[in-house]
């Protein structure tokens, strides 16, 4: 067979279901053998959006999803995505076309070293110098991608190589069993614990992985220790356990930190510090850290590990459960965990101060109210990059593991709607909202009509205030209240999404948001909801974490 006919085989091995992409004159052999395959090709407006719809995809289902472009710029225009899914830990396979092999060592038209540029962003990348080693090279691309810490590996197909013939057949995946934790390490964790007076468990993005979730929310209700989730952490613990404390991030003091400070020993489950530096939680040290991951902890002076149990986290996770039961039994749990309540509830009166507000644009603390009051637990929320970013970011709970995804590794604006996409592929039973800012919805606008023609009923929420918040945010934080000019003009949202076959709404009172969401979620395609926003409160909550006490 051709070379391009065994690269679709083996991705059929893979059990690729779909592939997300802007193809070229050098994919032309894998289009046409994709066109005897039962893999969906979605054709998409743009590579960039085309990376991220991978991102949202391989995020929920935990399987490396596929991305295609064709060689030079349209292996530049999947940079941002690929980055974004590296570093915020999502399974993806980049497929990238390129010239014949018989030009690359000289000048000619498009002659880019697309490895090279993508390697920074990628686990593992590398070009296919011969159709036979495509079995292996396939294998080899997905394994990585799939591996803790998940992320991006990249196959470079050139065109003269697609087309040669073949006699290979693909490699079976096999499962690949994660080893359990050290005996001594699981030991040295639990005496830690026992010996602990005021201990917290951080949740970061690695405890929504892997059914991590479940045996972490029995470590807290097995002791009695409270739970703090990072942004991407959110759901490992309900909102409504008296075990969660919600989330912490901001860079600025928290209610949670006052937990975080007052702690003898923080027990880090799947900690990513990408998301929240140790700096902003671990200033005066003094911590005993124990560090339960997939790989071994980061070197920072911050995060000076006591004791690091590597290994898979839900049965890193297990092993310490069933350990905490063969010592201490009937005596658990060994904390109190309603000393903690007066901070929880401190916090959801903190959440729930402006429920009653009815001013217009509305506060994005009452927006979020009413969303999260609409989505059902299992629905997805995907926010965007900006200044909304901090208010879903704090203000959106969650029921579940993986029903909020945020973009906070390497934080791309552009993200939330093509995410959104490959949200509604993986999960098409839910409903899907993509929480944006004016500015970051219109990085990728054009896949609008991707939705449309795809009969994708993916909602954006669009917040409107004409500006680039949060970088006006940041600035006036930092210079007094000035800031430079951040403002820009938009489209009336309602009509341009008319004009892309789909629905619109713009907002023009509260009372609207609710009757607005049934309706966007009623459509056969995409929708958009604009709705002004109040960013007044953006310096207000800056002033009002600045000023806090904490007491414990």
């Amino acid at each position: 067979m051709k070379a391009s006919d065994l690269f679709v085989r083996c991705l059929e091995a893979e059990g690729v279901e779909r592939i997300f992409g802007v193809p070229g004159e050098e994919n032309a052999d894998l289009m046409m053998s994709l066109e005897d395959s039962p893999i969906e090709f979605v054709l998409c407006r743009h590579e960039q959006a085309a990376a991220f719809m991978a991102d949202g995809y391989g995020r929920l289902t935990g399987k490396a999803a596929v991305c295609l472009a064709t060689l030079g710029p349209g292996a530049t225009n999947l940079v941002t995505g690929l980055a974004d899914a590296n570093m915020d830990r999502a399974p993806v396979v980049a497929i990238v076309g390129q010239g014949s092999t018989r030009r690359l060592h000289k000048e000619s038209h498009q002659n880019m070293d697309t490895i090279d540029l993508l390697k920074p962003i990628s686990k593992w990348a590398f070009s296919v110098h011969r159709g036979a080693a495509i079995p292996e090279m396939v294998r080899k691309a997905f394994k990585v991608a799939e591996q803790e810490k998940p992320g991006v590996t990249v196959l470079e197909l050139p065109e003269d190589i697609a087309k040669e013939q073949v006699e290979n057949t693909p490699i079976t995946p096999r499962k690949t069993r994660r080893a359990a934790a050290d005996y001594k390490a699981v030991q040295q964790a639990v005496d830690l614990i026992a010996n602990a007076e005021n201990p917290v468990i951080l949740s970061g993005n690695g405890a929504i992985r892997k059914r991590a979730a479940k045996q972490l929310r029995r470590l807290a209700r097995k002791t009695g220790i409270a739970v703090i989730n990072t942004f991407m952490g959110k759901g490992a613990m309900p909102r409504d356990d008296k075990h969660c404390l919600f989330t912490i991030g901001l860079q600025q003091r928290d209610h949670a930190n006052a937990a975080l400070d007052a702690a003898d020993v923080v027990i880090a489950v799947g900690y990513d510090l990408v998301e929240y530096a140790p700096s902003h939680w671990n200033q005066r040290g003094g911590k005993k850290i124990i560090h339960i991951d997939f790989m071994s902890a980061e070197v920072d002076e911050d995060y000076d590990v006591d004791v690091e149990v590597v290994a898979d986290v839900a049965d890193a996770l297990w092993q310490i459960n069933e350990r905490l039961n063969d010592e201490f039994g009937d005596s658990l749990p060994l904390f109190d965990i309603n000393k903690r309540q007066h901070i929880r509830n401190t916090i959801l009166e903190d959440l729930n101060a402006e429920n009653e507000d009815t001013s217009f644009p509305m506060k994005p603390q009452k927006i979020l109210n009413v969303v999260r009051d609409f989505m059902r637990p299992d629905d997805i929320l995907l926010s965007d990059v900006g200044a909304h970013k901090m208010w879903v970011s704090r203000y959106y709970q969650c029921d579940e593991a993986n029903t909020c995804l945020i973009s906070n590794g390497f934080c791309s604006m552009g993200f939330a709607f093509p995410a959104g996409m490959g949200a509604k592929y993986a999960h098409p039973e839910r409903r899907i909202l993509s929480v944006c800012g004016d500015a970051g919805f219109m990085m990728n606008v054009q896949d609008f009509e991707t939705a449309v023609r795809k009969k994708l009923n993916v909602v954006a929420l669009i917040w409107l205030d004409g500006e680039y918040g949060l970088i006006k945010w940041k600035q006036q934080n930092q210079f007094d209240g000035k800031h430079s000019d951040l403002a820009f003009h938009n489209p009336d949202f309602e009509m341009l999404a008319h004009a892309f076959g789909g629905w619109g709404r713009t907002l023009t009172s509260p009372d609207q948001l609710t009757g607005a969401l049934e309706e966007a979620f009623a459509q056969e395609g995409p929708a958009i909801i604009a709705l002004p926003v109040d960013y007044a409160e953006n310096r207000k909550l800056t002033k009002r974490l600045g000023d806090l006490q904490f007491s414990i």
